[in-house]
């Protein structure tokens, strides 16, 4: 059956910013994506990330995968594409994608604590090398589409570790199985997005203390409130080090995200124009957080 387009009217301008892949791989929306039903085409994306450029590239959801398929293309926008009144200049309600995305980080907070431990130490494995997190989604990728990845053409470091979070996500309940898979694909799917640096910042602050912390950060500049933060509540006086100030502040900024603090104070709020670097690294920092 092909894939069928869809369209919700209850969609808004921030999800489409999301799916607008001017800051994102189009072969990772899907996974971005999962809970936005529509279909955008002919999005143009003149990002590079280590050495790749995307083009025109029409995406159209798979109803039975709830992910995203691409194709390239030439041609116009098609008449059914949601992307009327779309303002880029509107900044992305981060707090509404993540808030589509809570079941994702719920299923991963329930896990037993020895696999949520062990699957946040194979993560973090997985960021020193950044092929290895992209050869880890794209192995994900296969398995949402219920394909039997090929392992042979890994090198040993890479499979061995690929194949432990493979073996972690492979549950006996078919159904829960399913829901963890598309969790730690998203997961994944952000860390792969996120910018070199980025990421090395990222796996340096996957301590449980530093990851709730950043959780309560992501969370406030989430709301777009402006708020300012103590550094005596629960939960981030760890930022009072300056090492782990220094590596927090660091992942931020890589993100479009600025952090301050001025004595016994944070402060935390997205840059002017920030694209989507603030959501894949809230989406990361959300996931990993959910397996403390």
């Amino acid at each position: 059956m092909p894939p069928k387009t869809i369209t919700d009217p209850l969609l808004n301008r921030s999800s489409l910013m999301m799916l607008q892949a001017a800051q994102c791989s189009p072969q990772r929306l899907q996974t971005l994506s999962r809970l936005s039903h529509v279909l955008i085409v002919n999005l143009l994306s003149p990002m590079k990330r280590t050495g790749r450029q995307y083009t025109h590239t029409d995406l159209c959801l798979l109803s039975n995968k709830g992910g995203f398929e691409k194709k390239e293309s030439d041609t116009g926008f098609e008449n059914d594409a949601v992307l009327g009144g779309y303002d880029p200049n509107i900044p992305l309600n981060l707090s509404n994608e993540l808030e589509k995305l809570s079941d994702h980080f719920q299923v991963l907070s329930v896990l037993p604590t020895e696999t949520r431990s062990n699957l946040l130490q194979l993560l973090r494995n997985t960021m020193k090398n950044r092929e290895e997190v992209s050869v880890l989604e794209s192995v994900l990728n296969q398995m949402c589409d219920d394909e039997t990845p090929d392992l042979g053409d890994l090198t040993e470091s890479e499979r061995k570790t690929v194949q432990a979070i493979v073996d972690l996500v492979d549950a006996d309940d078919k159904e829960f199985r399913s829901s963890l898979l598309s969790a730690v694909h998203l997961i994944v799917g952000a860390m792969d997005e996120i910018p070199d640096e980025g990421l090395s910042e990222l796996e340096s602050c996957c301590s449980p203390p530093v990851l709730k912390a950043l959780k309560i950060l992501v969370q406030c500049v989430a709301a777009g409130s402006g708020e300012t933060l103590s550094l005596t509540d629960a939960g981030l006086t760890i930022l009072t080090e300056e090492e782990v100030y220094g590596k927090a502040q660091s992942l931020f900024d890589l993100s479009n995200v600025i952090l301050k603090r001025e004595e016994d104070t944070l402060k935390a709020e997205m840059k002017d124009q920030p694209g989507y670097l603030p959501l894949f690294m809230s989406v990361a920092v959300k996931g990993l957080a959910s397996l403390v």
